[in-house]
């Protein structure tokens, strides 16, 4: 089924939004249009059988029976619409205009306030009857009032299929105008479609214009932007991740076939080939560090990487990494020095790497006969984790970035040593993320400190 455009729905809405308040409107002006046409007859009905009482009853100046009649006569006749009869209990007429007054047979109903609606040989009338008395008589009369309101009605129906007719026309208009207003109103939305459609790894750096869209889809387009802004830095950290990768592999596996290109040139001494075996075991052990650490980041992207939920005791962890990174902290004269305690809610294995290679990376640059302090402290349900050590500072522009993956803030050291292929700090966020906690860096006076939060565990 071919779905609706946006534009056609909104036409339609305004149409329908026209025609309601026209049906609203017609249907409110024929009520006010009947209703004034029967005020009218109301009111000049009402006012003749006032007249009819006050010369019946003398009150008008005459007492004689033909004196009344005349006075009727000239009150009623000039009337051509209005037609009026007087009888009496007994049905006997004392007085008629000359087309005399109709009288309801069948099909009476009330219209209201004493006035009557019938109809009567193809005719519609409406009347008004009352109870009257003649001068000198006890007996009381009844005065009929009726009016042709024919013509009424016929005009009524004729005013309903000039506003039906109206309607239709005003219906047509609508949509056209409609559609023009909704497709006009939409070029913002059919820019965005089309930036959209445009969109490829070189364009990534476009942006919709925010100068001519309108107030309701400011957001959006800026969401839209927004977007781009992002998709354009995820693609410019994953060129460089493949090009870092390139580097990272390209390194050991030109070692690997220059060493054995070299070693089978000519036919050499046993301790020769042992010699360059041992070369290549260094550089296929850092093939093999870095495939490992691409395989954990990956099943970490992926939500593979699923902590165990235990109780650690982070001093603990912290001493015994000291007991294995000791020997290497004495050859270079750095102390390396622990306080505090906490419980963290997490995985033991996951926790000693994350220390582990934040330890390793302060080794790696701390200056001799310098301190690695690693405390630990609680804050609120919070766990805080703080690795200093003294060293070179890292510059402002580099900390949002120290986690990327093969990331290094001092070029110099691209190529690095054999085991730092530049993914411990990626890894170490990755652990972190897994664990629901933060990562993060300050390096400031000449000290640089990683700070991990990881939720503490919940206190008996």
């Amino acid at each position: 089924m071919k779905r609706v455009s946006l534009t056609f729905r909104l036409s339609m809405m305004f149409v329908c939004a026209v025609v309601a308040v026209l049906v609203v409107a017609g249907f409110t002006f024929d009520a006010f249009s009947r209703q004034h046409f029967k005020a009218l007859d109301r009111q000049a009905m009402t006012e003749k059988l006032e007249s009819i009482r006050q010369i019946m009853d003398g009150e008008a100046g005459s007492v004689d029976s033909s004196e009344v009649v005349l006075q009727l006569q000239a009150l009623l006749g000039a009337h051509q619409e209005l037609s009026a009869s007087i009888v009496t209990k007994g049905g006997r007429t004392i007085f008629a205009t000359a087309n005399g007054a109709t009288q309801p047979t069948a099909a009476v109903h009330e219209a209201g306030e004493g006035l009557l609606e019938w109809t009567a040989g193809g005719h519609t009338y409406r009347g008004m009857k009352a109870q009257v008395h003649l001068v000198n008589e006890a007996e009381p009369l009844t005065a009929w009032l009726s009016m042709d309101i024919t013509s009424h009605m016929h005009f009524v129906k004729t005013l309903r299929w000039w506003l039906v007719i109206g309607l239709a026309i005003s219906a047509l208009v609508s949509a056209a105008l409609g559609w023009l207003v909704a497709r006009s109103g939409l070029k913002p939305v059919a820019q965005v479609t089309q930036v959209a459609a445009s969109m490829s790894a070189g364009s990534l750096k476009e942006r919709i214009p925010m100068d001519s869209v309108p107030r309701e889809l400011e957001s959006l387009v800026s969401s839209f932007n927004a977007m781009l802004a992002r998709l354009e830095e995820s693609f410019v950290r994953l060129s460089n991740f493949s090009a870092d990768i390139a580097h990272e592999l390209r390194t050991p596996i030109s070692n690997l076939r220059t060493h054995t290109e070299v070693i089978l040139s000519q036919k050499r001494a046993p301790d020769t080939y042992e010699e360059n075996l041992y070369s290549n075991l260094e550089d296929l052990n850092r093939l093999s560090s870095i495939i490992d650490g691409m395989l954990f980041l990956a099943k970490s992207d992926n939500g593979l990487v699923l902590p165990a939920k235990e109780k650690i005791e982070l001093r603990s962890v912290v001493e015994k990494l000291f007991e294995y990174y000791q020997l290497l902290a004495e050859d270079t004269g750095v102390k390396l020095q622990v306080s505090g305690h906490g419980a963290v809610y997490g995985d033991g294995t996951m926790l000693d790497r994350m220390i582990s290679n934040l330890l390793s990376n302060a080794l790696r640059y701390t200056p001799p006969d310098c301190t690695i302090s690693v405390k630990i402290e609680s804050l609120g349900r919070m766990i805080i984790v703080s690795v200093t050590n003294l060293g070179e500072e890292i510059a402002a522009e580099h900390l949002p970035r120290l986690f990327d993956r093969f990331y290094r803030a001092d070029p110099a050291r691209r190529d690095g040593a054999t085991n730092n292929a530049g993914l411990g700090l990626a890894i170490v966020k990755s652990l972190v993320d897994a664990h629901d906690g933060t990562v993060g860096c300050v390096s400031r006076d000449g000290h640089t400190t990683f700070v991990i939060r990881l939720p503490a565990w919940p206190a008996d």
